[in-house]
């Protein structure tokens, strides 16, 4: 089997099974690269965007080309889980600048989302889309703070933490 044939193959719940098809492949020095081309696929896109997001919460880091690769997924992105996935992923990863447009478009259309926790994301990447660009505070403070009186109580306790953390 493969690791097409791997994510194919999972049911889309088990984090035991999404979690054995990462540690058998996570090692393969086509890996990050392999899971980039998968998550362009509509099938495999939740399974692809969950090994990205483990990959680099375990701090593992992109490269330059990998980071290019990962932020031109985003329009692409058709299930909720695959976006929350990305946004989990984006405090680990710089912004090229070649991408800023393209990531607070991104951003905003997810800040409107109807599944909570991608809302929750979404602001706090832009939370971190003005961290690395100064340009973007005013603007992530003015809707941080306007979704501190308009969101759900989920959405606030993730704006806490990361507002919390300052610029």
């Amino acid at each position: 089997m493969g690791l097409r044939t791997d994510l194919a193959a999972w049911d889309g719940k088990s984090v035991d099974d999404i979690e054995h098809v990462y540690d058998r492949y996570c090692r393969e020095p086509s890996f990050v690269s392999d899971i980039l081309g998968l998550a362009t696929e509509a099938t495999l896109q939740n399974g692809a965007t969950w090994l990205l997001k483990h990959h680099v919460d375990a701090s593992n880091s992109l490269s330059s080309d990998e980071i290019v690769r990962f932020y031109a997924l985003l329009p692409n992105l058709t299930h909720w889980e695959s976006r929350l996935h990305i946004l989990q992923c984006i405090p680990h990863l710089p912004v090229p600048t070649e991408h800023r447009e393209a990531v607070e478009a991104f951003l905003r259309t997810n800040m409107t989302d109807e599944v909570k926790f991608v809302r929750a994301w979404a602001y706090g990447g832009y939370w971190e889309l003005a961290r690395q660009y100064p340009a973007h505070r005013a603007e992530a403070e003015r809707l941080c703070e306007t979704a501190m009186h308009h969101e759900a109580p989920s959405v606030k306790a993730r704006l806490r933490q990361v507002m919390k953390k300052g610029f």
